[in-house]
């Protein structure tokens, strides 16, 4: 993977989520005490070996630079402030005057969460015929449908995923985008279309992922929700779905090519159900592999490593035993918002 830089666009006014967004800028809405969308972000970037980040301000831009400084969890920050908003593109163009002609980049919009592997979508943005790739999601209905045979309904979905596919909101660039005469404008109503006219335009995606663009104080409560329980880690997250005195289970989702650290348990005795996806289990003198539907068993004082050679959603019933982990080896940096397994 060739070096890349980061650019999170955060100069939006938020005008839908006030009164919230009008002492605080969107990006810096909490997912739940003291993480916020900005935070996550550029967590997804250290996560994907992504080394330097620039934050295009501009509402409240500040209040960003005070978090975050200079350097934030080991990411260089830099900022690029927009001192009249001129659409999406104006943003992205200031950004680009500030790297290389042949400096690729992923872009992103500030509202944005995703689940998504950017250090996949760099790799497989290289490899592409395209110099500019669009992540791509499955549309959700925001309305149940009913199915209809003859004169009657025969069946409800509730809130079924569509097939469509929407713009998720980050972009990969293997250099500076050529802006032609546009200065202004949304980007997405501008280049995108043109790209698309002169077949210069690719598309990346990963389906079954959490995806959601906070646009509106719904889509807030849904995304505050989903991190009631729930700890991003390097390599995907994990979270509690039933926490008791008898037993604990938890959600975990690795991303491809990810692995949790190389750890043991002292008492907890825990069974993984494989949800959906493939990888292995390594243990200190094997390897156990696994597909969807299979169960592993591991006993307390058993060091082992989860890998993941596709995204993988996994549950872990156990022992209630919640702080229980020894970790042996890290493979990614420790120094993240909320610790590694």
């Amino acid at each position: 993977m060739n070096d890349t830089v980061g650019m999170i666009l955060c100069g939006g006014f938020g005008k839908r989520l006030r009164p919230v967004t009008e002492t605080v800028p969107k990006p810096l809405v909490e997912l739940k005490e003291d993480y916020t969308i900005l935070d996550k972000q550029i967590f997804d970037f250290k996560s994907a070996g992504v080394k330097k980040v620039i934050l295009l301000t501009g509402f409240l831009g500040e209040k960003i630079e005070e978090r975050y400084g200079n350097n934030y969890m080991g990411v260089d920050i830099e900022y690029v402030r927009e001192e009249q908003p001129l659409g999406t593109l104006n943003a992205i163009r200031l950004g680009m005057e500030h790297i290389d002609d042949d400096t690729q980049c992923v872009i992103r919009n500030g509202d944005v969460v995703a689940d998504l592997s950017i250090k996949k979508m760099i790799e497989d943005g290289e490899k592409s015929p395209y110099d500019f790739t669009i992540f791509v999601t499955q549309m959700t209905s925001p309305y149940g449908i009913v199915d209809l045979s003859g004169d009657k309904i025969v069946s409800f979905k509730e809130k079924p995923l569509l097939d469509y596919y929407i713009n998720g909101g980050i972009y990969f660039s293997k250099g500076k985008l050529d802006f032609g005469n546009y200065q202004t404008g949304d980007i997405e109503k501008t280049i995108f279309p043109e790209l698309a006219k002169d077949k210069k335009l690719g598309y990346y995606k990963e389906n079954g992922l959490f995806w959601m663009a906070v646009d509106t104080s719904k889509e807030l409560q849904q995304v505050q929700q989903e991190y009631e329980n729930r700890v991003d880690k390097p390599w995907g997250y994990e979270k509690i779905l039933i926490y008791t005195e008898k037993y604990l289970t938890k959600e975990l989702f690795l991303k491809e090519g990810y692995q949790t650290s190389f750890h043991y348990h002292p008492n907890k005795d825990e069974t993984m159900y494989i949800v959906s996806g493939k990888g292995y289990i390594e243990f200190e003198d094997k390897k156990e592999y696994f597909n969807k539907k299979d169960t592993i068993r591991i006993e307390p004082n058993t060091p082992h490593t989860i890998v993941a050679t596709e995204n993988t959603i996994l549950h872990e019933v156990s022992t209630p035993d919640l702080d229980d982990t020894i970790r042996i080896k890290d493979f990614y940096d420790s120094e993240t918002p909320e610790g590694d397994r």
